[in-house]
């Protein structure tokens, strides 16, 4: 986490301790964040113990830290607010390619769904709000993937397994690697069929926010092509451009 600029210092370091915890996808012992957080052990413990006494991380019988419940009430609050920021994002794209358009936002260890612009055809792909859905099956999800750390990816796939959603998921962690390395370089994701026989998705990661997050187009095969795939990843990242633009604002 960068340091910020000017502030209160000890706020920073509360926040750099959440973050910690999250991106670690486990429980952390004192001695261990103090450690990771440069800072003496009392001084840590003393951050904490406001952490745990305001709901935002908990203390477990094994004295270990994990993250509090207090932090879901405010990601369901944030969630509620973004919505309606993406949202003329979301209906440009499925008025430019024709398709179902999304976003979605990396919640511990899996994808949640936080807003949908649909497909105006009869036929289209719906993905209801707040679904959560593994990471290494769909294309938001390896969108986002391909930008995290490569160890935080195999704590991930540690964590929630790979399983098989169709013939076509990727349930090797070396073939995920490889494929998160070639999304990575090209900037963008392909889910083929990999949730759900017959779809199609492209997504791309919206980089420089503060939570990892992705936008995408999906419907079914027959319609979202490598040549609508061609129109729609220009569109997708500079959309991508623009909300990140507007949450950094």
């Amino acid at each position: 986490m960068a340091k910020p600029e000017g502030g209160v210092q000890s706020v920073g370091r509360a926040f750099h301790l959440l973050e910690l915890i999250a991106e670690s996808s486990s429980d952390l012992s004192l001695s261990e964040l103090a450690a990771l957080v440069a800072l003496p052990t009392p001084t840590t413990h003393r951050l904490l113990k406001t952490l745990v006494a305001l709901g935002y991380a908990r203390q477990l019988s094994t004295r270990r830290y994990g993250l509090g419940m207090g932090l879901v009430r405010l990601g369901e609050q944030a969630n509620m607010q973004f919505a309606p920021m993406a949202r003329p994002h979301l209906e440009k794209l499925a008025e430019r390619t024709g398709e179902s358009a999304n976003i979605a936002v990396l919640e511990g260890d899996m994808v949640v769904y936080i807003a949908q612009a649909p497909s105006p055809h009869p036929m289209r792909m719906f993905t209801e709000v707040g679904h959560r859905a593994h990471t290494h099956s769909t294309g938001v999800g390896k969108a986002i993937l391909a930008e995290l750390d490569p160890e935080r990816v195999r704590k991930i796939m540690a964590k929630t397994g790979m399983p098989v959603a169709t013939e076509h998921t990727i349930t090797d962690l070396g073939r995920l690697e490889e494929e998160l390395r070639r999304i990575k370089q090209q900037g963008y994701a392909i889910d083929e069929g990999e949730q759900a026989i017959g779809v199609r998705c492209y997504a791309v990661p919206v980089l420089g926010v503060p939570i990892p997050m992705a936008l995408s187009i999906s419907g079914p095969e027959f319609r979202v092509t490598a040549e609508l795939g061609e129109q729609a990843v220009p569109l997708l990242k500079s959309e991508a451009l623009e909300l990140a633009a507007k949450l950094n604002g």
